[in-house]
């Protein structure tokens, strides 16, 4: 569908406009251009964004679709426009919200953003000393406090170790080291002795060798490292060696990183899926 644009519109981040708009796009067979308009929190603001909404439609000829989660009544009113509004206007709160008030019998707290005193946030704070961790054991450069990891990622070079580990950092403020498996470590024929006491923490990302060695020549290219058959090897060897050890793996191939993390947390940690 050419030419279509979607608008993102929020008086906090936008992200939860985004996630729950997207996770609703991906249904039909489009790819809109995406504008994301973070921080509508005033009415000069909102007025902007209307103004930009209606240029779309104008120039474009098409309806514009706009996703919004604001709070304010004022700045909601304006960005929904009435009936010249010439968009789509998906009011994703008050979607929720207000049945959810009738329901409980209670007012929301009308809260903007899910940011707000963060300093006060035991979650926001275990978020932090996730990613910091995980930053501080990716890709194997500290064997340190991995006691105090909440799940280890193995796998070759280049199967999603580091963006899977980050992603359950920051989205679930799991403590996630990874550690990449070497030519060394399948010539001993044993994952490396700094993991063998945490072995139950382990979980393996594996990966088709054709991809891997497409992802791999983008970095080094023409390198053996590389190369299709290394690649094939490479695979082959920690597959087989996470099958020996009784480590859960699964293939990175076609799984997008919320799928990747949906399943480590199911299988190690389902107790933070209600995170």
């Amino acid at each position: 569908m050419a030419n279509r644009t979607v608008f993102f519109v929020s008086d906090g981040t936008g992200i939860t406009a985004e996630t729950f708009g997207n996770s609703i796009l991906s249904q039909f067979a489009i790819k809109p251009r995406h504008v994301r308009r973070p921080f509508v929190d005033t009415a000069d603001k909102a007025h902007q964004v209307l103004r930009e909404i209606k240029h779309t439609a104008e120039t474009e000829g098409r309806t514009p679709i706009v996703f919004i989660t604001l709070v304010n009544p004022e700045i909601l009113a304006i960005v929904k426009g009435g009936s010249d509004t010439k968009a789509l206007v998906l009011d994703m709160f008050n979607t929720f919200i207000e049945p959810l008030e009738a329901e409980l019998q209670m007012t929301s707290n009308h809260r903007i953003g899910r940011f707000v005193d963060v300093s006060k946030s035991q979650e926001y704070t275990d978020r932090i000393e996730a990613i910091n961790f995980s930053l501080a054991h990716d890709d194997g450069q500290s064997a340190k406090n991995l006691a105090s990891a909440d799940v280890i990622l193995v796998g070759v070079s280049r199967s999603g170790k580091t963006p899977t580990s980050l992603y359950l950092a920051m989205q679930h403020g799991i403590k996630a080291a990874n550690y990449p498996l070497i030519p060394e470590d399948f010539d001993r024929g044993q994952i490396p002795s700094t993991l063998a006491p945490f072995k139950k923490k382990c979980f393996g990302l594996t990966i088709d060798p054709t991809r891997l060695s497409s992802i791999r020549n983008e970095r080094r290219p023409g390198s053996k490292y590389a190369s299709l058959e290394n690649c094939r090897v490479e695979v082959s060897e920690a597959e087989a060696m996470m099958r020996r050890e009784g480590i859960e793996w699964l293939s990175s191939t076609h799984k997008s990183i919320e799928e990747i993390a949906t399943t480590i947390l199911r299988d190690l940690r389902p107790d933070r899926l209600m995170y």
